[in-house]
């Protein structure tokens, strides 16, 4: 038996949970409020997905250091930018021979670091067996038990075949995939393109507009990643264009309802406000700047969206702007 814990109980920890114990897996689930925690052992009901009913195999802890000190295999379910600070507080109690696994889709603002490199900062280069599991997924439709596809990505073959066999199931379907930097850019960068998604429904423009605004999408990502060191192979698969279409057209998505929001004219602070859960975009938007920038990258999209996000940019401006840029062969 593995003892396996999920650092942060929100929907897709949750959902992550539930599927691994419709499998008859059992794990616990930490959460950073004593509350919370209490409220969904006594309920067996999620706090943000009122639909999500708790197996018995799910249990709950207040305690983070015993959880981590007892668990094989650690699932971070919390947002990127809070990563750093849980490893950081709790660096004495995770062990080499664990297999941590990150299901978060950012990039931190002030190191622009993935999340696997945030890890390998704070606990060390001999820590190897750091997985990331994405794809086009949200929790909603996973523990409706729809069938669903993610990558585990790993340096580390065998313990991305480890989760993969953990989390496969009649209604997911995991793939293997060795460019691990490729898959956290990919669900990291689609989210800023979503905001732009949801912006362009927000002013109203139709198929055309988000049939462009995908694909120009992909190439923003794939030219950032190459430029790098990822595999452009790995944007063509789950974590680049599958996690961009259901991102950026999905009515579970956040970060596509920030930018529908702002395209109705709403403020970012207003928006953020309301929000029960976080839109990892907001946050990417400006690491992603920064690494355009470093690098020197053709993003025209995410530089648009930081722009409206942070500069309070007018997005009907921005599309003109892009619109008529110098003219371009398209490969």
């Amino acid at each position: 038996m593995q003892n396996i814990l999920f650092i942060g109980g929100g929907s897709w920890g949750g959902a992550l949970s539930y599927s691994l114990a419709k499998k008859g897996v059992d794990s616990t689930i930490w959460h950073r409020d004593k509350n919370i925690i209490s409220l969904m052992q006594e309920s067996r009901v999620h706090y943000l997905i009122q639909n999500l009913n708790f197996p018995k195999n799910v249990s709950f802890s207040n305690n983070i250091s015993k959880s981590i000190e007892i668990a094989d295999i650690i699932i971070l379910a919390i947002p990127s930018q809070c990563i750093r600070e849980i490893i950081k507080n709790n660096k004495k109690y995770f062990s080499e021979n664990q297999i941590l696994v990150n299901v978060s889709k950012g990039i931190e603002n002030n190191s622009l670091m993935t999340v696997s490199d945030i890890i390998i900062d704070e606990l060390g280069c001999s820590y190897k067996k750091i997985v990331t599991l994405s794809g086009p997924s949200h929790a909603e439709e996973v523990i409706k038990l729809n069938p669903t596809t993610l990558v585990s990505s790993s340096k580390d073959l065998v313990s991305a075949k480890k989760i993969q066999s953990l989390f496969s199931s009649t209604f997911l379907r995991i793939y293997i995939n060795k460019d691990i930097l490729g898959v956290e850019l990919g669900g990291a960068i689609k989210n800023v393109i979503a905001i732009a998604s949801g912006i362009c429904d927000g002013i109203g423009y139709g198929d055309n507009t988000k049939a462009a605004l995908l694909t120009r999408g992909i190439s923003e990502i794939g030219n950032l990643g190459s430029l790098m060191g990822a595999k452009p192979s790995t944007f063509q698969g789950l974590s680049g264009i599958g996690d961009l279409i259901v991102t950026a057209l999905s009515q579970h998505s956040r970060n596509r309802m920030v930018g529908q929001e702002i395209g109705k004219g709403k403020s970012l602070d207003s928006i953020l406000k309301k929000m029960d859960m976080v839109a990892e975009g907001v946050k990417s938007s400006i690491s992603v700047n920064e690494l355009r920038k470093k690098y020197n990258a053709d993003m025209p999209i995410c530089e648009s969206v930081h722009n409206i996000l942070f500069n309070k940019k007018d997005p009907k401006q921005s599309v003109y702007e892009l619109m008529n840029r110098e003219l371009k062969i398209e490969n």
